[in-house]
């Protein structure tokens, strides 16, 4: 067969990248060795998202007291949460198979690797292999869970996030390693049901890509919650001859040993590049991840790259820009680049946290001189109805120009009201045009207005 585009792996960055290719005209194939979806739909994003919302109606009934409710009782069925967490994501997979079919994409389903000459080699499930060409080709291939040498998986008790959403039961007792999003979701999750949770971070901040204030609100609210928390530590090895876990953790203080059922690691991703052809077909590649231009060609003519194997951040929403840019470049029109500064990053913890562009500390590394403004949730009159007053929006401007460097936030639905920034950040927004431009009340969003106004000292609600 021959196509326009082949693009190897469906996941947010492969199938979307898929479907703006046929809406340009392309004829377009789409090669996967699993689920339609890639792992943020089926072992990420989506159903963790799904564990979560378990977690908090959980977390709500028990608190209904507060809101002038009565609940008798309540309690987790485990494996009904674990059901419902997987039914969300094959839904959602099936979902991807119709868009599949209704933008006339071919879908290959099978091992692929790319040879010389522009052809897509794919090995199927029976053992047989059949090879396809192309003029252009997509590798689209993602990530998984980073292994440390001294953190070994075996799927039982050291697990990595996708055995960690699909437990046979619940652990008693769970060792996190690693406070990124993925480490503190799921530290998050396991400890509203009952878990009891240990997060092991080696910095001396958990969320360490986070603004500073942020990180340590977190940190103030995750303990509250019952969360153990080990920061400037360092997992040296696990022991897992027992009935369970033995861990010896480095801290500040010495070495210690913890104890637990299981053990997650969480420790990032690690990009999928091997057995793919790239060293066959000569592309190039740098400390694991491929070299592409703005617009992901690679150095080889007619391959490129996008989402996790490439430099920018391993997130789905910038897999699917990415893959989005890409394709309408071949296609011969002229996208602009990603503006990875422009990112959001999201936890779906309680409370949330969301961020966009600089820290205060980058901000000031970058040689700004600043205005920093915050509004605290405590401050608003939705939070307070709500019951979610944890947590403040923390907003950086340049001083000399009001250009619009950052903005922080950590709180209920603060993933929901980050697009905001990120908008106006595109737009080339400054801190007056915010403050000028009328939000809602009662709502959360005030807040982002609010802190605009604290940085230019017109606060109003504090």
């Amino acid at each position: 067969m021959n196509y326009d585009l082949i693009v190897i792996g469906s996941g947010p960055g492969g199938y979307v990248a898929a479907i703006r290719a046929s809406q340009l005209g392309l004829k377009t194939a789409i090669v996967e060795r699993e689920s339609l979806g890639g792992i943020c739909l089926n072992w990420g994003c989506i159903p963790t998202k799904a564990l979560i919302k378990s977690a908090q109606v959980f977390e709500y009934t028990n608190h209904a007291a507060d809101y002038g409710i009565n609940v008798a009782s309540s309690s987790v069925d485990f494996p009904a949460v674990i059901k419902r967490s997987r039914g969300v994501a094959d839904g959602m997979s099936k979902g991807i198979q119709f868009l599949m079919k209704k933008n006339k994409i071919d879908v290959i389903m099978g091992t692929a690797k790319i040879k010389k000459g522009n052809v897509t080699e794919v090995k199927q499930a029976d053992g047989s292999i059949k090879e396809y060409t192309a003029k252009h080709t997509i590798l689209a291939t993602g990530g998984r869970s980073r292994e440390l040498p001294n953190l070994k998986q075996d799927g039982r008790k050291v697990i990595g996030y996708r055995q960690a959403m699909n437990l046979p039961e619940q652990p008693k007792s769970l060792i996190v390693v690693g406070s990124g999003a993925i480490g503190i979701e799921f530290a998050y999750f396991y400890n509203s049901i009952g878990t009891q949770v240990t997060v092991v971070e080696y910095l001396d901040n958990i969320v360490p890509l986070e603004d500073e204030e942020i990180s340590k609100a977190l940190f103030r609210s995750l303990k509250k919650a019952g969360i153990n928390i080990l920061t400037g530590s360092n997992v040296e090895s696990v022991d897992t001859s027992g009935t369970g876990c033995k861990v010896q953790v480095k801290t500040a203080k010495g070495t210690e040993t913890l104890e637990a059922d299981i053990v997650l690691s969480a420790v990032g991703v690690t990009p999928n590049i091997e057995n793919i052809g790239l060293e066959e077909v000569g592309v190039k590649t740098e400390r694991g991840k491929v070299i592409t231009d703005p617009y992901y060609k690679t150095n080889v003519e007619g391959v490129y790259a996008i989402g996790d194997i490439v430099g920018g951040q391993a997130l789905a929403h910038v897999a699917s820009a990415e893959g989005i840019t890409c394709v309408e470049k071949i296609a011969g029109h002229h996208p602009e680049p990603i503006n990875y500064n422009n990112i959001p990053g999201c936890t779906y913890c309680s409370p949330e946290i969301a961020s966009v562009g600089y820290t205060e500390k980058a901000a000031k590394e970058a040689g700004y001189e600043i205005k920093v403004g915050k509004f605290p949730f405590s401050a608003s009159g939705k939070a307070s109805a709500a019951g979610n007053k944890d947590g403040f929006v923390k907003l950086i401007f340049d001083a000399k120009y009001g250009e619009f460097l950052g903005a922080h936030m950590i709180g209920a639905n603060v993933t929901e009201m980050i697009a905001e920034v990120v908008v106006a950040r595109k737009l080339e927004t400054t801190g007056m045009e915010i403050i000028k431009s009328v939000h809602p009340h009662p709502t959360m969003s005030e807040a982002i207005m609010e802190a605009a106004a604290d940085a230019y000292g017109e606060v109003i609600h504090l």
